[in-house]
């Protein structure tokens, strides 16, 4: 019955999102860098932060959720409040970038830091080492979620996915809340959308991602790379794009269209079935995942197939 709540809760909350943004011209304008055609409401991230962090208070209440994932996964009140901000007034990259890292190092902090983690070939275990690349991770999960939030339905979709698989996978009532808060955006987002995320949403979400791959990493070292290949589809495409624009000696800070998901909308694929296709892949992930013996395995397999894609799209349409 709560999930239902929760559920009703974030479908009633977009659509009074999207009301409300449409009165007051709250729109995103069509711009080079859009996947769009037509100005359309956006904020409707603010209903699934809404929504979750209500979620995750009952879970803390209901004893329900490990007190340092609690609240790790609370700080995220703070770039969701100031992703609304950014939406509304475009603050400074700056100003953006120090929020991410005072986030992430709370975040670090209520974790407890990351005891260990293993490359396969060998581990570390260093406190300092640990600390930096766990804090290096969580900016860019943050910050590679709001790039692929481009298509309608697309970042829905797979924290939707995402939620499903940790849930499966590690059965905690977290996954629950953040998939059914997600579902009632959805579907205003999927297909013909009726409104947007906007970064309120997309940060949010890519924070999530990050205190969930740590904090499963302290459980089991294995789990860091589960993680990394149930994300895959979003962590490839962000990665590999922005390296190939390094590598082309392109200026970073420039928006781009260059994203995997992007050239297929281009080169003539509807947003729809880029999402389908993109969850079809994510569910070969996660087979791979559950049945592989051996998680470096997997993730190798992953990147081959990751690797793969990306080469099919770029006969598609050029990089």
């Amino acid at each position: 019955m709560t999930y239902i709540l929760l559920l009703l809760l974030s479908f009633s909350l977009t659509y009074f999102i999207k009301n409300y943004a449409i009165k007051k011209s709250l729109v995103a304008e069509v711009t080079d860098r859009s996947s769009h055609s037509v100005p359309t409401p956006h904020g409707g991230g603010i209903a699934i932060a809404v929504t979750w962090f209500i979620g995750l208070f009952y879970l803390y209440f209901t004893a329900a959720i490990d007190s340092s994932l609690f609240f790790a996964l609370i700080v995220g009140i703070v770039i969701s409040v100031v992703s609304y901000f950014d939406d509304l007034f475009e603050l400074s990259a700056k100003l953006r970038l120090g929020v991410q890292a005072l986030v992430a190092c709370l975040g670090i902090y209520f974790l407890g830091g990351i005891t260990e983690l293993d490359f396969y070939f060998f581990s570390i275990d260093n406190q300092l080492f640990t600390a930096m690349f766990s804090f290096f991770l969580i900016i860019w999960f943050i910050n590679l979620y709001n790039f692929l939030d481009g298509i309608n339905g697309y970042a829905g979709s797979e924290i939707l996915f995402l939620s499903l698989a940790g849930f499966l996978l590690f059965r905690g009532e977290h996954f629950l809340v953040l998939g059914v808060a997600t579902l009632g955006f959805l579907y205003w987002n999927f297909g013909n959308a009726k409104i947007f995320m906007g970064d309120v949403g997309s940060t949010l979400l890519g924070y999530n991602v990050a205190i969930f791959t740590l904090y499963y990493t302290n459980q089991n070292t294995d789990n860091f790379w589960i993680w990394i290949v149930l994300f895959g589809l979003f962590l490839f495409d962000a990665t590999f794009t922005l390296l190939r624009r390094a590598n082309n000696r392109e200026k970073l800070s420039v928006a781009h269209k260059k994203h995997a998901y992007q050239r297929l909308t281009q080169s003539g694929y509807s947003h729809t079935k880029v999402v389908v296709y993109a969850m079809l892949v994510n569910i070969f992930l996660f087979l791979v995942v559950y049945f592989s013996a051996n998680i470096f395995m997997a993730f190798l397999i992953s990147l081959i197939v990751l690797y793969s894609i990306t080469k099919l799209i770029d006969k598609l349409k050029g990089f």
